[in-house]
């Protein structure tokens, strides 16, 4: 991902308060595409929740019924539910993201054996942390009500509510997607780069499909709805909805690295001709 770069420039070529933009743009562009995908992957996946296989009905059979289902009751329009929230998380989650990344990258850490895995659970560890934190500020209507409203129902722990499930998932999600791609962006083809996003899309999605979010009432934490899954819907359980999963995140990690290494060559200086 790291360019060539002047004595005393960025080591990507951009400065990180650039990818701060620049990252959130790109999650922002990917989520508009493969919002509808979140929504079958969510579909699927609450189907029989807690509940042993065979036991429940199962109106979702598969991606492309599901994506009939949802149709047929919510119209095209239902594909897009919650693009509003996705939004919001994709720009904080993605913008901070990739500040961090460039910050590792003018720090020179993805020149370490290991470092641009290390990097890229950091920057997704951070940036999952405000992503989550924020967005549930920032979807109500001010600072203050929202602050207000989750003080309230959840006390001060409700403003980390979520995160302990989103925190390790994205940490892991970031390290793999952001290696994978480093590693295909030095095989120089854009032939190379989209096979390494939809490869690292594979990473990700069996580092991320697991359902262990402890929102809700079902689940006392990330433990319990770790153990209260496999207990009752077996260790596949987990993985529920996993083609789903990388249909949306295969395409997911394309788009947003896709725009984001884009977006960055567009604002990138050039070098001054040639004698």
């Amino acid at each position: 991902i790291a360019a060539p770069s002047s004595p005393g420039s960025p080591a990507g070529g951009v400065p990180p308060a650039a990818d701060l933009v620049l990252g959130a743009a790109a999650g922002c562009m990917a989520c508009v595409l493969t919002n509808p995908l979140e929504v079958v992957k969510t579909r699927l996946q609450l189907q029989g929740e807690l509940r042993a296989p065979g036991t429940y009905p199962r109106p979702y059979r598969g991606v492309l019924r599901a994506v009939g289902a949802v149709c047929r009751a919510d119209g095209l329009r239902g594909l897009q539910k919650g693009l509003a929230a996705g939004l919001l998380y994709q720009g904080l989650m993605n913008g901070v993201r990739f500040y961090c990344y460039s910050c590792a990258l003018d720090a020179g850490w993805t020149g370490w054996t290991g470092g641009t895995v290390v990097a890229g659970a950091v920057a997704g560890a951070v940036g999952a942390f405000v992503g989550n934190v924020l967005t549930r500020c920032l979807f109500l209507q001010s600072i203050s009500d929202a602050f207000g409203s989750i003080y309230r129902q959840h006390g001060v722990a409700g403003l980390w509510r979520g995160v302990s499930g989103a925190v390790p998932r994205v940490a892991v999600g970031s390290a793999a997607q952001l290696a994978t791609f480093a590693s295909a962006k030095d095989w120089g083809s854009w032939a190379a780069v989209l096979a390494g996003g939809m490869v690292s899309g594979v990473a990700v999605a069996l580092c991320c499909t697991w359902r262990v979010s402890p929102q809700g009432k079902l689940y006392r934490g990330f433990l319990d709805c770790f153990a209260q899954i496999s207990s009752k819907e077996g260790l596949l359980g987990l993985y529920k909805g996993i083609g789903a999963v990388y249909l949306r995140l295969g395409p997911h990690t394309v788009l947003s690295l896709f725009f984001w290494d884009e977006l960055r060559r567009m604002v990138r200086p050039q070098p001054p001709p040639g004698p």
